[in-house]
């Protein structure tokens, strides 16, 4: 699906995948096979919205994810990996003070990005 290609840092829902998509005449049902698809073949992820039943896609297959943390912006929805060596070091440390081993591949942490922490202190 190019339109999950053309954003791959944003999380979207089918809903406004489907409604930016209207002038081609592309169906909610349509996006939400096309969203299976992509899942299946590994080229898209999705998640639960934070504080909703939302679920959210991200594009993959431009993107290496394996082992990478994703820092989503609860203003934005842009998301980024965590560089590589900062997810190593928080995932050693959470398993080192709480015994607890962190799945790299399937976590997401939700804050603000510095773009829209920057809006909020003007």
């Amino acid at each position: 699906m190019d339109y999950l290609s053309a954003h791959p840092h944003q999380l979207l829902s089918a809903g406004e995948i489907a409604r930016d998509l209207r002038e081609r005449e592309v169906s909610l049902s349509a996006v939400y096979r096309n969203l299976a698809q992509l899942e299946a073949e590994g080229k898209a992820r999705r998640c639960a919205k934070p504080g909703s039943r939302e679920t959210l896609y991200q594009y993959m297959a431009a993107a290496p994810c394996q082992g990478a943390l994703h820092m989503t912006c609860i203003q934005c929805g842009k998301t980024v990996h965590m560089a590589a060596d900062h997810a190593r070091l928080l995932a050693e440390q959470l398993a080192r003070s709480e015994q607890f081993t962190l799945d790299t591949a399937d976590t997401v942490l939700y804050g603000t990005c510095v773009d829209c922490a920057g809006k909020d202190s003007d």
